[in-house]
């Protein structure tokens, strides 16, 4: 099997990711939109490469045709959308782009993404999180929600600063508390409505390296 592009690895990892969520193959439409592609044509000249490669099977004549190989089913991969501060709140450029532009993405264990869930991962930075077992420089994955119970992990926008951070949340009276998992770090204390929820962390990766022994 050939080598992939980035744009044709990316097209494939958006595949395999809709088809994991919905359950269903996305339409040439859906690989436009979610790929930033130029056109439909363009489009259909990466998907006809990629059968050719022997990544994806299709019939062109029927909707939603596309499915994956044998060597490339029961692998999903998440967007990893930007970096979370596990510190200090960072500054991110606005809401939207922090949330919906892909940087690339990353495979995850299937056990990890309970069906039709909509998930996505941020790289950690800072150490506020240590004593949670996510540390700088890991890959949080996160169930795309709004909604919250107290004590969960979270990545929190907040607002008025127009940063992010990742604690754990926490409803008090008149206020949020978003608590550090480091004893050496104070919480974030927000007015209720001046954060919103951005999705909780349903897992983690780290990448092995022999500096961490």
């Amino acid at each position: 099997m050939e080598a992939l592009s980035p744009k044709r690895k990316r097209i494939l990892d958006f595949i395999a990711r809709f088809i994991s969520q919905k359950g269903y193959a996305p339409s040439i439409r859906d690989i436009v939109k979610g790929c930033g592609i130029s056109s439909t044509s363009v489009a259909q000249y990466h998907l006809d490469v990629l059968q050719q490669q022997g990544h994806i099977h299709r019939d062109p004549e029927i909707p939603r045709s596309i499915s994956l190989t044998r060597e490339r089913q029961g692998v999903p991969t998440v967007p990893v959308l930007g970096t979370i501060a596990a510190g200090q709140p960072i500054p991110v450029p606005t809401e939207e782009t922090w949330h919906t532009v892909v940087h690339e993405t990353v495979e995850v264990p299937a056990e990890m993404l309970p069906r039709g869930v909509q998930a996505y991962a941020l790289r950690v930075q800072g150490d506020s999180m240590i004593d949670a077992l996510v540390d700088d420089g890991d890959v949080v994955v996160l169930e795309a929600t709004r909604t919250t119970e107290d004590g969960e992990m979270v990545a929190a926008w907040l607002t008025e600063r127009q940063e992010a951070t990742l604690k754990r949340f926490y409803r008090e009276p008149g206020r949020i508390r978003l608590q550090p998992a480091n004893r050496s770090m104070a919480p974030i204390y927000v007015d209720p409505d001046e954060v919103q929820v951005q999705g909780r962390v349903i897992g983690v990766l780290r990448k092995y390296s022999q500096d961490s022994l």
